[in-house]
């Protein structure tokens, strides 16, 4: 090991044990060379798979709804679980590199499969309040970090949302799709005409949102669509 390299690798311990990184699930301090997530967690993380399954249950959940051509979530959305915690953090105490690292890893196993056919990435978009009130969109985070893996283009002015809707969270099914619908615009439709649009959001729990949305993206000449979340929330 060089000098200079040996001060670098000492001043980079040192400030991980005067500043050092926590995990976002278990909130454990961060080794050398992990990122956002412990080895621990990281290992454990409740993957879905169903990359991998073209009939999984977020595609199914939009058959006879809108017709989609891919869909698929990163992991389970568990409540009261450490992964929980990692979605907490990002929408909501402004951790943003979770959203880009999380994006990464959620890339990487879209890579080779039919979502890297895609033409461009489009996160699902805040109304221009609640993008002002907390600064960012956490659903462009993770689009970003996905789109750097698959290569693709994001776009993130394509579509806007008209109307600040209510929270979801206390919603029926039914309420919510009320809530979403007729709520999204297509700024340019010209320049999506024949493309292939995957449409990416931080939690789908009844897909109300993407379905609005996913509408208003087929409702453009030639257009195709598929779906990607970061969590995927069993309604009970």
């Amino acid at each position: 090991m060089s000098g200079q390299s040996g001060l670098l690798s000492f001043l980079h311990d040192f400030a991980c044990l005067v500043f050092p990184g926590y995990c976002a699930a278990c909130g454990c301090a961060l080794f050398r060379n992990e990122e956002i997530l412990c080895l621990r967690c990281y290992s454990a993380l409740p993957r879905t798979g169903f990359h991998n399954d073209p009939e999984n249950e977020v595609a199914q959940m939009f058959w006879g709804r809108v017709p989609v051509r891919h869909a698929t979530s990163f992991m389970y959305f568990i409540k009261g679980s450490h992964y929980q915690h990692i979605l907490h953090e990002l929408k909501y105490k402004g951790q943003k590199n979770i959203g880009i690292v999380m994006g990464r890893m959620f890339g990487n196993e879209l890579k080779n499969t039919a979502f890297s056919e895609v033409d461009l990435i489009h996160p699902v978009p805040l109304h221009k309040a609640k993008l002002r009130k907390r600064g960012y969109n956490q659903s462009e985070l993770i689009a970003r970090g996905i789109a750097e893996i698959l290569q693709k283009p994001v776009e993130t002015r394509i579509f806007s949302r008209k109307v600040d809707t209510s929270s979801q969270t206390h919603k029926t099914r039914y309420e919510r799709w009320e809530n979403v619908s007729r709520i999204f615009s297509c700024e340019d439709p010209d320049s999506i005409r024949l493309s292939h649009i995957l449409l990416v959001d931080d939690v789908i729990t009844t897909g109300a949102t993407l379905e609005a949305i996913a509408s208003c993206v087929l409702a453009v000449e030639g257009t195709s669509v598929s779906l990607a979340s970061l969590a995927f929330a069993k309604l009970q």
